[in-house]
């Protein structure tokens, strides 16, 4: 979906109960420069895919605009790209299933990944405009791509297909670069080079954590994904240390403020009690927007200038907040879930994640059509 799909307003709209989305373009540009300052000598292939990770794929594509090329997952995601006039190259990660699929990919200019040898015969019946390809490369990620000992067979069949344009493009997908004490990575690079040795073509090996973690991965491509958005590729450091900064930042208010006495029980189930007598908010949020259910005790959450924690169980519409550190808030002050407040604080969207038990990613994707996309900067 697009921002306009899911709830898109401009900031005259801004409705007081309703939880927003504010996409910072500026820090998403700046988050593309900062890939390309690591890796200056590689073309930035910008992953867009899943609706742009939840920020609304067209207006970032439409941000990205010093982008190399726009990488997404289905074709259906790129089509709807073309339709809003997007011209720039674009990548099927998953390649094409059917005839009807590469018919649509050679009318759209779309370059698209091969993976599998259905997808090589695909390619052999198809007459008219020769497609760039990329050829995909299981190296360890076990998930997509040749093994190794089938690379040459199927780069020759590749080569001497008149429907394929020039030599594919060589990749793989990296399993545990977010570990930068990992040797794996260093591993599938091996036989990554190895599966390749002979063959003409650039290469792409890099997502976020490659680009930014691991120098050998930067090759003619590389793919950052989830650092242009705001967050850590890693899993033992924030998106600040790379200099990263928040695009997304979700934001609600308070509902009404409840003087409970120690020992009362908050949200569905009561299990968690007041230790004492106390202040609870009420935030206008729930799972119904996409904040996750199974969020626990303690989640930080940021209630005016003050950090605090959300309390009792997440409820589709509302959730509990402990005041305790905000004894002046008042119904109606922001609430920010994640990412950057209007005064400048900063909730990192990676330790949100973390303490939640879950990943950036999936904060980011799984907000609903009720939430009020702001696009900014």
């Amino acid at each position: 979906m697009t921002g306009a799909q899911r709830g898109e307003v401009s900031a005259s709209q801004d409705m007081i109960s309703a939880p927003q989305a504010r996409i910072d373009l500026a820090a998403l540009r700046h988050n593309l420069a900062v890939a390309r300052r690591h890796a200056p000598d590689s073309k930035q292939l910008a992953v867009i895919k899943a609706d742009a990770y939840g920020h609304g794929m067209l207006r970032v594509a439409q941000a990205l605009e010093a982008a190399d090329a726009f990488a997404v997952a289905r074709i259906s995601e790129a089509l709807s790209l073309r339709e809003a006039g997007i011209t720039k190259d674009i990548l099927l990660l998953e390649g094409v299933n059917s005839r009807e699929e590469l018919q649509l990919a050679q009318q759209q200019r779309l370059q698209v990944v091969v993976h599998q040898a259905e997808q090589i015969a695909l390619l052999q019946q198809l007459s008219g405009t020769p497609v760039a390809v990329w050829l995909k490369i299981n190296t360890g990620m076990h998930r997509l791509g040749f093994r190794p000992e089938d690379v040459q067979s199927a780069y020759r069949q590749l080569r001497e297909c008149p429907a394929v344009a020039g030599a594919p493009v060589l990749m793989t997908h990296l399993a545990n670069a977010d570990d930068r004490s990992s040797a794996y990575t260093d591993e599938q690079c091996r036989r990554f080079e190895r599966a390749v040795a002979g063959l003409e073509g650039e290469h792409s090996i890099a997502n976020s954590a490659g680009l930014l973690g691991w120098p050998a991965t930067r090759r003619h491509w590389v793919r950052p994904g989830i650092m242009l958005y705001g967050a850590s590729p890693f899993i033992d450091s924030r998106a600040a240390d790379w200099d990263l900064q928040p695009v997304m930042s979700l934001e609600t208010r308070l509902l009404a403020i409840n003087k409970c006495k120690k020992g009362e029980a908050v949200g569905y189930g009561g299990f968690w009690r007041c230790p004492e007598d106390m202040r609870i908010g009420i935030a206008a949020i729930g799972y119904g927007d996409g904040y996750p259910r199974h969020a626990p005790d303690h989640t930080p959450v940021r209630v005016g200038a003050q950090r605090s924690g959300i309390v009792g169980r997440v409820s589709m519409d509302m959730l509990g907040i402990d005041l305790r550190t905000c004894p002046e808030v008042k119904i109606g002050d922001p609430v920010l879930l994640w990412g950057k407040a209007a005064d400048g604080g900063i909730l990192p969207v990676d330790e949100v994640a973390e303490k939640a038990g879950t990943i950036a990613y999936e904060l980011f994707c799984r907000l609903t059509s009720r939430v009020n996309f702001i696009y900014q900067g």
